[in-house]
């Protein structure tokens, strides 16, 4: 069965049936936007298709659920409509299923006639430096992670206790993580932040934030709409370094307009800096590149980062940054990298191109391995946003019908779909949720979310989940 790729970073997958009966299946890993995706595609192109989706977590929808921040709620409502093809007659849900694990992609290939990847960018890019590991230094992909209820961050406990965060990277991560800790608290409680992340960040200390890129802010990788909200951000004030622009305001004239629209609102908030009264502070320091994480005298965690001054070679999106020999030392107790992501291999069955971090494919058809496809960031790497990876999912559905109508998919040949892997999990003690079961996971978190006067509470521990999904 085929389904729409997921959004988030943990381990599932989908198949994709025709009802001749033509099995397709997409697996994600918690990453259950694109398989949504692609299952949507399917229905509307095919009526003979079908779609089970398989997720490592009892609950759907990736990064919607996990990675959107929870004051996005807007956002969140295409869960809406991955429901309703989640309760689509021609598509399962199946979580609790670890695929590379309790399922290998050789055995799913087998029950469907196509198998679609869709697992997303699970792992965090290393900075590369001394001191990463060091107390007090997070991957953004955690902290974020730990505020919107991932399991496997539950545990984390950030300490806030410092006036300083330093967030390394620009992009749009960036600045949610940023506008999360400086967010007023009466902001995030009817949101479905998770209530250990909001009693934390309620006793928080931290009072003014950095972002740090290598390059400049004609480089800046963040949307106007994040810089927005930091901009408009309640008790808050922008603090520049006016070298940072030099030279700007003569480059505007020659930018495609979503650029110099995002520059001029920088500009601004840098020469207008904000209320004064302000109580809280943040900004971006362009045109430096950490080196190293400072430990403090005992050496059991960070208290400051060192940064490499760099300048910029050549113009425009294409600039690098260059180190100039230069240091600076910026006093932090937090520190959180925000400098991307990067897709794992699963099962040894599956090519992968370790370098650039993705399943080799050509327009979603993986590469030497007939039948088998993939989808969003583990197909082309972790960027956009929910738009590009509904195209990008939509251009791997179209690929798959194209080699089906194509006689490239052998559909002469009934294939068993979820049927003959069910029946090999329950062999090798793997119990499958189904998206009923998710609804009562969803009807739990939504009667507690009304208790604290939130959309939900997230439950963050996996045997509860199932538990209250199986009772």
């Amino acid at each position: 069965m085929v389904f729409l790729e997921a959004l988030m970073l943990i381990f599932s997958s989908v198949s994709v049936g025709y009802k001749q009966t033509h099995h397709f299946q997409c697996f994600t890993k918690s990453q259950i936007t694109h398989c949504l995706f692609i299952s949507l595609h399917h229905f509307q192109a095919r009526q003979d298709a079908a779609v089970d989706v398989y997720e490592r977590l009892p609950v759907p929808f990736g990064l919607v659920r996990f990675g959107v921040a929870p004051d996005h709620p807007e956002v969140k409502n295409v869960i809406n409509t991955f429901t309703q093809t989640a309760q689509h007659e021609r598509c399962s849900f199946h979580g609790n299923v670890n695929v590379g694990k309790d399922v290998t992609i050789d055995e799913l290939r087998q029950a469907y006639h196509a198998v679609v990847l869709s697992y997303g960018a699970e792992g965090n890019r290393s900075m590369g430096i001394s001191g990463e590991d060091l107390p007090g230094v997070f991957s953004a992909k955690d902290f974020v992670g730990w505020y919107n209820g991932l399991p496997s961050n539950k545990e984390l406990r950030p300490d806030l206790s410092c006036e300083t965060a330093v967030i390394l990277g620009q992009g749009n991560v960036a600045l949610d993580v940023a506008r999360i800790l400086l967010a007023p608290v009466e902001m995030l409680k009817e949101t479905d932040i998770t209530q250990n992340a909001l009693e934390a960040l309620a006793g928080s200390k931290v009072r003014r934030v950095l972002i740090v890129g290598r390059r400049g802010p004609l480089q800046i990788a963040c949307t106007i709409k994040e810089l927005r909200e930091m901009v408009n951000l309640p008790n808050t004030r922008a603090d520049m370094l006016p070298a940072d622009f030099e030279g700007i305001a003569e480059a505007l004239k020659d930018l495609p307009r979503p650029r110099k629209r995002l520059t001029e609102l920088m500009m601004k908030a840098a020469k207008e800096g904000g209320d004064d009264k302000a109580e809280k502070c943040w900004g971006f320091r362009f045109f430096r590149s950490p080196v190293e994480v400072i430990a403090g005298a005992d050496g059991k965690r960070a208290t400051g980062i060192r940064l490499a001054l760099n300048k910029l070679e050549g113009s425009g999106e294409s600039a690098r940054a260059e180190v100039t020999g230069q240091l600076e030392d910026v006093d932090c107790g937090l520190i959180i990298s925000s400098i991307g992501y990067k897709s794992i291999p699963i099962d040894p069955a599956v090519p992968f191109d370790p370098r650039r971090a993705i399943v080799p494919n050509e327009m979603g058809r993986v590469q030497d391995t007939a039948g088998l496809y993939c989808s969003g960031w583990v197909k082309r790497g972790p960027t956009g946003v929910i738009a590009t990876t509904m195209n990008d999912s939509f251009d791997t559905a179209r690929v798959l019908i194209q080699d089906m109508e194509a006689g490239k998919l052998d559909l002469s040949v009934n294939k068993p779909g979820a049927q003959a892997i069910t029946a090999l999990l329950q062999t090798r003690g793997v119990r499958t949720v189904l998206f009923s079961h998710w609804e009562k996971i969803n009807a739990e978190e939504e009667k507690r979310g009304k208790f604290l006067g939130k959309p939900r509470e997230k439950l963050l521990d996996v045997d509860e989940m199932l538990k209250i999904a199986w009772s």
